[in-house]
């Protein structure tokens, strides 16, 4: 890469953090109901408003060194996590996809996929909110980008959903309906067959996590595990590398 391009990239990086910044405020907020736009960041512990030395991404939870500057409580590790998980998967999209209509497509899904998998992971739910604005924007962005044709998505969309709604059917109940609708998104933005094929990722790295979980006896066996982070991760993995490791597996055949 020429300087220009390690320049973008560091800019994606640092915009990561920052959209990332903004995630964390979804996470914590969503949930509970509160509204994203209209309220100041504030301590979640003493309800101090923060200053803008203290919404600095990451580098304020370093200089801060985890602790609310006010009343001296821990702040939550998710932040910074957030934050740093964000930079790095807006780099790693643009490595990918360059300066293109493709990169501004995957940057919105791989956000929503991190907001969503964080509010899963602590709520065991998949707020209607995202799913909508996930749908119009794969839509939209469908078309912007033309790189994934109706009829592809269509079936990606239809596949992913219509694989995880028989399971639920069949388990009664052992799938949660978030799951099927975030499917539904995955498979929209991705088409076929990349769309199930992140799903199908999603659900073998889901199942191994699962079984070294039995294994330890960290969680047991009537014990929830979301599903939703595996989907963004299988997900993810298809966006990068669904392509050659499909080829690949035909050629193997």
């Amino acid at each position: 890469m020429d300087v220009f391009h390690y320049f973008c990239l560091f800019f994606v990086f640092i915009l990561g953090m920052c959209i990332g910044s903004f995630l964390n405020v979804v996470i914590y907020r969503l949930p509970r109901g509160e509204s994203i736009t209209l309220e100041r960041s504030h301590c979640p512990s003493c309800g101090k408003q923060l200053r803008w030395y203290e919404l600095i991404p990451l580098f304020s939870y370093l200089f801060l060194r985890g602790r609310c500057r006010t009343c001296h409580e821990p702040i939550s590790h998710r932040y910074p996590i957030v934050e740093l998980l964000t930079g790095i998967t807006f780099a790693l999209v643009f490595l990918h996809f360059g300066l293109t209509l493709e990169l501004l497509k995957y940057l919105f899904l791989s956000a929503l996929l991190v907001a969503i998998s964080f509010i899963d992971l602590e709520y065991f739910i998949i707020p209607n909110s995202l799913i909508i604005i996930g749908l119009v924007g794969g839509v939209i962005l469908n078309i912007a980008a033309q790189d994934v044709g109706f009829v592809s998505a269509l079936a990606g969309l239809l596949v992913t959903s219509g694989f995880l709604l028989l399971i639920a059917l069949a388990s009664k109940g052992g799938m949660g309906g978030g799951d099927i609708k975030l499917v539904a998104v995955t498979g929209l933005f991705l088409g076929w067959p990349l769309g199930p094929f992140g799903l199908i990722l999603g659900a073998v790295i889901g199942g191994m996590i699962a079984v070294v979980l039995l294994l330890f006896r960290i969680k047991g066996r009537k014990d929830p595990l979301p599903f939703g982070p595996f989907i963004a991760l299988g997900t993810f993995i298809s966006i990068l590398y669904g392509s050659q490791i499909i080829n690949w597996y035909l050629q193997y055949i």
